[in-house]
């Protein structure tokens, strides 16, 4: 199972080119789809009015440089590591589901475009990594699924709740699961089964891809893209229009809200984020 290349077996019923078609579709169908959801939601028209706004209310100006440097940070924090996730298990959750997707996804392009036939032997590791990335996928994505979302972790609703929120990470868990199952009874020789989960690895690929408009795969592309205006926001001053992080014993800071003293003495000591004291669970 770990070893073979499960479309290379297929190709003696499904020819190469419909594979390679319907991963040209698949393409076609994330590219159109963000489009759509972009003029739908106008995240594109609130991003360049957003830094119009923040260019008036700046306070310096942040050169290409400094702009590159942000563009490296948010790519080594934000992106690679998922460093927005203060919570280690969401984190952790996140980075499985993500490398997992995207060693999957990769892999499966590879060995369909390069490798489509047993004529042409595919490389051990490609499998290999084709079955890794499925499994770490599953990992991180039914740990989200039954432990860490907040509507069943801190609002204690049932895990089996569905809504059309959730169609990205019930596609993508069902697409990598029917998979293995198909890789699996393919590579046993159960022909029934083998078909069954072949048609549901294309369904729910084919609505994972195709449900962009509707599902939250257009967000892997704007969460980037908000991580760097925000940290330029930080860099030239505007913030925002959000206040400033005050030392609160600063004599200056005091002296212009003369109510920090009077309400929490001189020397008051800094709390933090009220959010993170506490974790959600008062259902």
């Amino acid at each position: 199972m770990f070893m073979s290349n499960p479309f290379s077996e297929l190709s003696a019923s499904i020819s190469p080119g419909i594979m390679q078609a319907y991963i040209i579709l698949m393409i076609l169908l994330v590219v159109g789809g963000t489009i759509l959801d972009m003029i739908h939601k106008k995240s594109a028209q609130y991003f360049f009015e957003n830094a119009k706004k923040a260019k008036k209310s700046a306070t310096r100006t942040v050169d290409t440089g400094e702009k590159a440097s942000i563009a490296i940070k948010v790519l080594a924090y934000e992106v690679l590591t998922s460093g927005e996730f203060c919570n280690t298990r969401r984190r952790l959750s996140h980075l499985l589901t993500m490398y997992g997707f995207i060693i999957f996804v990769a892999t499966t392009a590879i060995m369909i475009f390069g490798y489509p036939t047993p004529a042409t032997p595919t490389p051990a590791i490609l499998p290999q990594l084709w079955h890794i990335g499925a499994l770490m996928l599953c990992a991180g994505g039914y740990w989200f699924w039954f432990f860490i979302r907040v509507d069943v972790s801190a609002e204690g609703l049932s895990w089996y709740r569905f809504e059309r929120a959730d169609l990205f990470i019930l596609s993508l868990l069902t697409t990598a699961t029917f998979a293995l199952l198909w890789s699996f009874t393919q590579s046993s020789g159960i022909a029934g089964w083998s078909t069954l989960f072949l048609v549901l690895f294309i369904a729910s690929s084919t609505t994972l891809f195709g449900g962009v408009l509707w599902s939250k795969f257009a967000h892997m592309f704007f969460k980037p893209a908000a991580a760097f205006q925000k940290r330029v926001t930080r860099a030239d001053g505007s913030r925002e229009n959000l206040p400033a992080e005050y030392d609160l014993t600063d004599p200056a800071v005091q002296a212009k809200f003369p109510d920090i003293p009077e309400y929490m003495g001189k020397n008051p000591p800094y709390m933090g984020l009220g959010i993170k004291r506490e974790s959600a669970n008062h259902y």
